[in-house]
């Protein structure tokens, strides 16, 4: 009589190794986070060494412990608080205003051809001009206020956003609309309730990525005649050689964008929860 073989097997070590070092083979969310974080460590360990070791100047590369250090300071002396609501401010404002023009000319422009042959040409032209290239006449338009910030991640965003959506809409699978067609859609009708519908998650994402470039432009604006922000406290930073507090501007921007990334990413995941499941 044959020995009753149980029901579940484990898989060798070996063969689980295997398996995770091979193309496309994903991962438990468990060990994203181990690696993620353990690439951090990984390199503030590479950092502290060189810099507590004595192999940088404290003048070009501040060491972990002395940029913790400015940095509490910056809190507690220097209010360091309102800079970073300040540049929040601007990288939301000017986001908000180039999506709420972008992505209905987006959607326009993919789901009518004429109307993407007329402003496909122009804003193809635009999105490969900087935005701080714009900085000098902005300055003379609207000063060195508020609104020039603004308009500098407005200007660097709004191109962007338009050009992607169109694309994302025109993309549209042809079978679901000639099947809307003889369910009895009508022109208006395919497009609310066909290429809209279908191209939210992916607009949704287009906007987390530029989400993510607008803070790269309003660093910029804020090098040139501000006051107050992120960038102008790395900018004061710089000029007395303070490179701690010039890291430690640089993290919390990066801290405030993958903040900022993760919450758009739940939000997406939650909206359009259907989209991500495969």
């Amino acid at each position: 009589m044959s020995a009753v073989q149980p029901l579940f097997v484990s898989e060798p070590k070996a063969t689980v190794r295997r398996r995770s070092l091979a193309p496309l083979e994903p991962v438990s969310s468990r060990s994203r986070w181990m690696l993620g974080l353990a690439f951090f460590a990984l390199f503030v360990a590479v950092w502290a060494f060189f810099t507590l070791g004595g192999f940088v100047s404290p003048t070009f590369l501040a060491s972990p412990v002395t940029m913790v250090k400015e940095g509490w300071l910056l809190f507690t002396e220097y209010g360091f608080v309102k800079d970073i609501g300040m540049t929040i401010w601007r990288v939301v404002g000017g986001f908000i205003l180039a999506a709420v023009i972008a992505v209905p000319l987006g959607i326009a422009m993919g789901a009518y051809k004429g109307v993407e042959a007329f402003f496909e040409p122009f804003i193809s032209f635009c999105r490969y001009l900087p935005a701080s290239a714009f900085i000098p006449l902005l300055i003379l338009w609207a000063g060195i206020g508020e609104a020039q910030k603004i308009l500098v991640i407005f200007i660097g965003s709004v191109f962007q956003i338009t050009l992607m959506v169109a694309v994302t809409v025109g993309g549209a699978r042809r079978d679901l609309v000639e099947a809307a067609y003889t369910l009895g859609a009508g022109h208006k009708g395919i497009v609310t309730r066909v290429l809209i519908p279908g191209a939210a998650p992916e607009i949704a994402e287009t906007l987390r990525l530029v989400l993510g470039w607008a803070w790269t432009y309003v660093i910029v604006a804020e090098l040139i005649g501000s006051s107050s922000g992120i960038g102008h406290m790395i900018t004061d930073s710089q000029s007395l050689l303070n490179t701690g507090q010039i890291i430690f501007g640089i993290i919390i921007i990066g801290l405030i964008g993958l903040v900022s990334d993760f919450a758009f990413k739940a939000l997406n995941h939650r909206l359009f929860a259907w989209s991500f499941v495969r």
